[in-house]
């Protein structure tokens, strides 16, 4: 095992701070205990906002662009948080350079350019991860547990969405997040997790049908300096068009039942509001992210009266709890934040050569990155073809 890992992450903005966060409190997560953590570089095309991300997570320095990162022999791990199109130069020039990645999702904002990083990754002598985050939300993790331990029995059907209001002003600020073509808005951006989510629980998406994209609000104004994430900035009087997806919906087939999606971000009063139900054999259970250590569980005792859900807050008794969090105690909480640092733990016990633990299963290949962008592939074919059938 390395003495030491250096670490950087590219991308100052919302997601990448949650990166650049979690790398420093991933150490304090479990044992055994990880090499010595180095956070050397943020780099961000703006100047200012990596010196600030540096500055406030404690990061050595900042670097302007990613080869900058690429050639600096003092980083060994890489968190590639950026606009979905500039993934693939960026995450094959860090292989390339011997550098471990974890590229946030999606992948890339095409499914060939993903399928490209997945063959630079299996030729890479590093490794190579995508970040699905919310596998490490513990209401989800116990779900799949009640399912696969028979506690719940197959899915039936399976009904998710995943709201999100960063969009619903008409002066939100154009952004890099409303370029791109059909299913590269809102289906990529809140419908790849819930995708992913969905099969973590119900096993493989067969097929999917009555897809349906609308882009609601048709041009934003040009802001008038850099904008990071979802922030409303001062604009101009110049407007761009919006180019993908405000809204989407869709339905699926699993191996085993059925499951009904919808996304959005123009849901105006949910700002992050990834929220599902899951029907099963001996009965069924809610999620909502807003409460991420909590689900509400209802099992069938057979008697027909006076038995719906009740409320579980998961402790303690939960993996991601004990002997994760520094106070590991009956409700004390987990946050979306949180599981950035689960996350990041995963990675650096995978790079660092520690054996994988049942408490903290290892990050997502790039292949599975691939496979949630074929489903998001399958819902854009068809919506442009009336809702027809896509069989995956």
């Amino acid at each position: 095992m390395a003495e030491s890992l250096g670490v950087a992450v590219i991308g100052a903005g919302m997601a990448g701070k949650a990166h650049a966060a979690a790398y420093r409190t991933a150490s304090t997560l479990y044992s055994p205990v990880l090499p010595g953590i180095r956070l050397v570089s943020i780099g961000d095309v703006n100047a200012e906002f990596g010196s600030l991300a540096a500055r406030r997570f404690g990061y050595s320095r900042h670097d302007t662009s990613w080869q900058a990162i690429a050639e600096a022999d003092d980083i060994d791990v890489v968190s590639v948080v950026i606009a979905n199109s500039l993934h693939r130069e960026v995450v094959e020039g860090l292989l390339a350079a011997g550098k471990h990645v974890l590229c946030e999702k999606p992948l890339s904002d095409s499914l060939d350019d993903a399928r490209a990083m997945a063959e630079a990754a299996r030729n890479a002598a590093s490794i190579a991860r995508i970040g699905f985050t919310f596998r490490r939300t513990p209401g989800i993790a116990y779900i799949r547990d009640l399912i696969r331990t028979g506690v719940l029995g197959n899915v039936l059907h399976f009904s998710g969405r995943y709201w999100t209001d960063y969009g619903f002003s008409p002066s939100a600020p154009m952004s890099w997040r409303y370029k791109g073509g059909p299913g590269s808005g809102a289906l990529a951006d809140v419908g790849s997790h819930l995708a992913y989510v969905s099969e973590f629980l119900c096993g493989d998406i067969k097929s999917i049908n009555g897809g349906r994209l609308s882009t609601v609000i048709g041009k934003r104004p040009v802001p008038l300096g850099a904008v990071m994430g979802h922030d409303h900035a001062a604009v101009s009087d110049t407007f761009e068009a919006v180019e993908n997806d405000d809204y989407a919906a869709f339905s699926a087939e699993f191996e085993n039942g059925a499951g009904s999606f919808e996304v959005s971000r123009v849901a105006a009063g949910h700002a992050n509001s990834l929220q599902f139900e899951v029907f099963c054999e001996n009965g069924a259970a809610k999620f909502d992210q807003r409460r991420p250590s909590e689900i509400q569980l209802f099992l069938n005792d057979g008697s027909g009266t006076a038995n719906g859900y009740r409320q579980v807050i998961l402790g303690p008794g939960h993996p991601y709890i004990t002997g994760g969090l520094a106070m590991d105690a009956p409700e004390v909480g987990f946050g979306q934040n949180d599981a950035f640092g689960y996350q990041a733990r995963a990675f650096l016990e995978e790079v660092a050569g520690l054996s994988e633990a049942d408490s903290l299963p290892r990050c997502a290949t790039f292949d599975e990155g691939v496979r949630n962008m074929e489903l998001l592939g399958a819902v854009t074919e068809s919506a442009l073809g009336d809702g027809k059938k896509v069989t995956l």
